[in-house]
Order: C-alpha cells, then sequence, then structure tokens
C-alpha cells in the first residue's frame, strides 16, 4: 500500500444529487491533491466505484501530464462513457450516439474555454519546470474553472 492519504468520497445522497454538490466534491477532490480528471470522475463516482474511478484517471491531469487535453475534459468524457457507452462492439448505434455525444461536449467546453489544452489554459507546458514556477500561481483557479464548466455542460447534456 503506497503512502499518502486515500479520500473517501462520500455519498451524493448525503446533498441534492445537484451539479453545484458534484462541483463541491470535485474541488474536495482537486484541494485534496487530486488533479482535474480524478476530480471529475470523482464527483460522479458512487461509493463502490470512487477507488477504481481514481485509479483510472490518475494519469489524466496535467493533459495527460504533458499539456495535451485538459484533464477536466478526459475526465467528464470517462463519466460521459461510463454513463452512455456501449460495451458491445457491434454496437454501431452506441458507438455513434457517443461519438456524437463526446464531439457535442468538446465543442461546448472548447467555446466556453476557448481551447481544449492543458497548456493553453495554464498559461505554460506544465512539463517546463522553470515556467511551472513562474506562472503556476494560479493553476488553482484555472483548474477549479475548467472542472467546474466540464461538470456544468455535463449536466446540460443531461448527465446527472
Amino acid at each position: 500500500m503506497g503512502k499518502g492519504k486515500y479520500f473517501y468520497v462520500h455519498s451524493m445522497a448525503e446533498g441534492d444529487g445537484s451539479m453545484n454538490d458534484r462541483i463541491d466534491v470535485a474541488f474536495r477532490l482537486f484541494d485534496g491533491g487530486f488533479n482535474c480528471a480524478q476530480s471529475v470522475v470523482g464527483a460522479f463516482a458512487d461509493q463502490e466505484q470512487a477507488k477504481l474511478a481514481l485509479k483510472l484517471a490518475a494519469g489524466f491531469g496535467g493533459g495527460m501530464r504533458c499539456g495535451e487535453v485538459c484533464g477536466a475534459v478526459t475526465g467528464a468524457l470517462m463519466v460521459l462513457g461510463l454513463r452512455e457507452g456501449t460495451c458491445l462492439a457491434d454496437d454501431l448505434d452506441g458507438k455513434r450516439r457517443m461519438g456524437e455525444r463526446t464531439l457535442k461536449f468538446m465543442e461546448k467546453f472548447a467555446d466556453s474555454k476557448g481551447t481544449l489544452l492543458c497548456r493553453d489554459l495554464l498559461g505554460y507546458d506544465p512539463r517546463d519546470l522553470e515556467a511551472k514556477e513562474k506562472y503556476g500561481g494560479s493553476k488553482r483557479e484555472v483548474c477549479q474553472d475548467a472542472i467546474r464548466t466540464a461538470i456544468l455542460l455535463l449536466g446540460e447534456l443531461g448527465i446527472e
């Protein structure tokens, strides 16, 4: 077992299940040391799913650690897949619907934030330690805004 703390995700039954509840959970996860993708996925996971969800999303923060697609976006796409994805290889309608929902989410996020890329949102490449040191002061606000946007967009798509 690794060192560090394990965050116990509260049951959504404790709140009213609103997107604001999910945003609060996501911010607690983020402030507790989890990345943007883990925070979004964790906000939609129930107690049984939480540990697996946090592990699956672990490699997607920081735009997959290289400034590419924002972790809040990839986390939201994981939630979308879990809620509406198909697990049948020959479900062509399901694949088509999921593709459409994925593109719609990504378009809405890009329209809202101006980009899908972590490095553009942050204003620096997260691999560049000097830039991170110099410009990293706004990371918390930038990431929380991306997390909030992702969760609200999932709500607009009817994901609860």
